[in-house]
C-alpha cells in the first residue's frame, strides 16, 4: 500500500471512532488563559509605549543641550604664509 492509501485509512478510522472526551472546565480555562494573554499583551504595550516616550525625551534634552543644528566652533587657527 502506497503512503496515500496510508493516511487515507488513518484518517478514516480517526473519523468512524468516537470523539476523544473533553473536559468539562474547558472552556473556563480557555477564558482564564486568553485573559492572561490579554493582560500580558496590554502590559507588554505599555512598557513599549513608555520606553518609546522615556527615548524621545531623552533625545529632546540632549538636542536642547547640545544643539546639533549649529555650526561646531572654529577650533584651528587659519594657515597663513604657505
Amino acid at each position: 500500500m502506497n503512503h496515500h492509501g496510508r493516511k487515507e485509512d488513518e484518517v478514516r478510522r480517526m473519523l468512524e471512532s468516537p470523539p476523544p472526551p473533553v473536559p468539562g472546565d474547558l472552556a473556563a480555562r480557555a477564558v482564564a488563559r486568553g485573559t492572561r494573554l490579554l493582560h500580558r499583551d496590554r502590559a507588554l504595550r505599555r512598557a513599549l509605549w513608555a520606553l518609546v516616550a522615556v527615548a524621545a525625551l531623552a533625545f529632546a534634552v540632549w538636542a536642547s543641550v547640545v544643539e546639533p543644528w549649529h555650526a561646531p566652533p572654529e577650533t584651528t587657527p587659519p594657515l597663513e604664509g604657505w
